[in-house]
């Protein structure tokens, strides 16, 4: 069981952290049930409330990172509020309609059509949307951060 345990846990890690970069995966929820996954496996001992307490602090915060640091990078760069909703969409349906690249395209994509639709003109569009990927990339440096945190936390919980 502890074998299948720490397979199971490394495994929703690594989905965990590819999810920091492609959204369509769970990301920090795999780590968070990691965690859970040790415990039902292998032992809930290690884990007090000031862990549990951490974790979800750091999970809470990157829910709202998320989404507040991509939509900061469009307004940043002058966006209404139909481009923060076109760079969300596009972020989601992006990579399917344009793979490879679609992360990148589809946030930029839909920023430049929702800050059209809003009135502006291509000059602006074309801005917002290059801020909407920097937006994207600055969230994903967060969360990368805030979740190699988190496992950090859970390997430092098992030495000490």
């Amino acid at each position: 069981m502890v074998i299948t345990g720490w397979i199971l846990v490394i495994l929703l890690f690594a989905v965990g952290m590819a999810g920091a970069i492609f959204p369509i995966l769970p990301g920090v929820l795999a780590i968070y049930a990691a965690f859970f996954v040790y415990g039902f496996f292998i032992s809930f001992e290690p884990f007090g409330w000031v862990f549990w307490s951490l974790q979800t602090i750091i999970l809470i915060a990157l829910f709202i990172a998320d989404y507040a640091v991509s939509a900061w990078g469009v307004k940043k760069f002058g966006g209404s509020r139909a481009s923060v909703i076109g760079s969300t969409i596009g972020i989601i349906i992006g990579p399917f309609v344009i793979p490879g690249i679609g992360l990148l395209l589809g946030p930029f994509i839909g920023a430049v059509i929702g800050e059209l639709i809003a009135g502006a003109d291509a000059e602006k569009s074309m801005k917002v949307g290059v801020g909407s990927v920097v937006g994207l990339l600055t969230s994903t440096v967060v969360k990368i951060i805030l979740q190699l945190v988190m496992i950090v936390l859970f390997i430092i919980w098992l030495v000490v």
